[in-house]
């Protein structure tokens, strides 16, 4: 007897990704606040937020677009 194959859970990704930005904008904004965590060996940390939050942008346009959803793919496909 196999087991039985989970079904996929249905998310809603933009959902996902505009959280992810906001976790992002707040990790930049406590960055920038505190001094310890943005100067001397650390000066690049507020990039990786910026660059997390550039990803999370370019991310939201391509899901928002259609490319990045399985499920409206198969829907655009099926006649």
């Amino acid at each position: 007897m196999s087991p039985q194959e989970p079904e996929p859970i249905a998310i809603d990704t933009i959902k996902v990704i505009e959280i992810g930005i906001a976790l992002w904008v707040v990790a930049l904004g406590v960055i920038m606040i505190v001094p310890a965590l943005h100067l001397g060996d650390k000066h690049w940390w507020p990039w990786a937020c910026v660059s997390g939050i550039v990803g999370g942008g370019l991310a939201l346009w391509y899901v928002r677009r259609g490319r990045g959803n399985a499920a409206t793919a198969l829907r655009a496909r099926t006649p």
